[in-house]
């Protein structure tokens, strides 16, 4: 099956969006919030809870799953869906962040990354066309081109070598694709990313030569590094008015219900991020009245589902006061059933903003989202 995405409605007020694309593993409505599975696992969820939380996509890492198990393990085990248990669409990024971040002595180059590898300090080297052949291995649906993203704040000649590098690194991997497709693989869809740090000048000048390449998506990328919210909704604001509305357009590594929100206000239609989930994991969960910090002393005694407009598994069955035991308690099912919660959240909030939509009042909904998120409990985290 060919990859394909539909628009199926424009909100009048707002630039929001609601459509789907179909993957060989079913289709995926917008707009999404993809849980993160890094390993090829949504931590301490099975891949049936993430699934009857009403996830239809997920994430993986290209970097770790490249590092461990390795792209031939996974192969030989019948590709990631199956390795992994999970029958939907995945998307992998191309692994670029997490060299950034976690690998030791790289260097970056016009032929690629080379960097150390932080699990035993190997030497590797990922150039555009191995990540696009990684993915293909992985068996992915969706898969990202390479692009180069810079430490924040840098100076303005740094961002713009890291957009071209990132734009010839782009023409790379599509050509890789199509190699692989003439020798009867490569069918995933591949997105191009696009960069030029926090200007519009710079980001536009990044599209203009990105935007004309055969990519299925494009994802605004350099975002949400410590830019501040403001500027990074109107980077987002800005990318969207430059992409073309018939595929589909992927803010990576967002994850906030607030900027989730805000940014399909702006015609964002995919998002992921590991927030919901790691906060969950300590205690700290995203309800519809605000942050709820559920390892708190204050909920010992509190006989209220951790959001009592959630109908996920967590809320129907366990109280504050449990949750809470459970972390002081050290117990892995606290982290379990906040995780659940996390991503049941995360995804309903998608899936009503494109209720909301589809039924031509996403501007009220927005608002009334706010409202009610800012009116709640925004207890701090515990010191200790």
């Amino acid at each position: 099956m060919a990859f394909t995405f539909k628009l199926e409605a424009l909100d009048t007020a707002t630039a929001a969006r609601a459509g789907r694309f179909c993957t060989d593993h079913g289709e995926v409505e917008t707009p999404a919030f993809m849980p993160v599975g890094t390993s090829a696992s949504v931590k301490t969820l099975s891949p049936d809870e993430v699934r009857e939380a009403g996830a239809e996509i997920l994430l993986a890492n290209t970097y770790h799953l490249w590092l461990r198990p390795g792209v031939d393990t996974v192969r030989r085990m019948g590709g990631l869906h199956r390795f992994m248990g999970w029958p939907g669409a995945i998307l992998t990024d191309s692994g670029g962040f997490q060299v950034l971040s976690l690998a030791a002595l790289r260097r970056v180059t016009d032929h690629g990354v080379e960097f150390r590898s932080h699990l035993d300090g190997a030497k590797c080297v990922l150039t555009p066309e191995e990540a696009v052949r990684v993915q293909d291995g992985l068996g992915t649906d969706i898969a990202m081109s390479l692009d180069e993203l810079v430490e924040m704040p840098a100076p303005p000649a740094a961002v713009q070598a890291a957009a071209e590098r990132t734009v010839r690194w782009a023409e790379r991997g599509l050509a890789e694709r199509e190699r692989l497709r003439r020798e009867g693989r490569g069918a995933m869809a591949l997105f191009g990313i696009n960069q030029g740090g926090v200007t519009a000048a710079g980001r536009r000048a990044c599209f203009e030569r990105l935007g004309a390449m055969p990519f299925d998506g494009f994802a605004l990328g350099g975002l949400w590094v410590g830019e501040g919210r403001a500027t990074g909704l109107d980077m987002v604001e800005h990318d969207c008015g430059l992409f073309p509305a018939d595929r589909p357009r992927y803010l990576m590594g967002v994850g906030h219900p607030v900027d989730l929100v805000e940014c399909v206000a702006r015609g964002v239609d995919m998002m992921d991020c590991v927030l919901p989930t790691r906060n969950a994991r300590r205690g700290t969960v995203f309800i519809s009245t605000g942050r709820l910090v559920v390892k708190n002393a204050a909920y010992a005694h509190d006989e209220r589902p951790l959001d009592p407009e959630c109908d996920c598994y967590t809320c129907r069955r366990f109280t504050r006061a449990y949750l809470r035991h459970l972390f002081a308690a050290g117990e892995i099912l606290g982290m379990r059933l906040a995780s659940l919660h996390a991503v049941h959240h995360m995804v309903g909030l998608a899936r009503r903003a494109r209720q909301a939509v589809l039924a031509g009042r996403y501007a009220a909904f927005r608002e009334e989202f706010l409202a009610k998120y800012h009116s709640g409990e925004t207890l701090a985290p515990s010191p200790n």
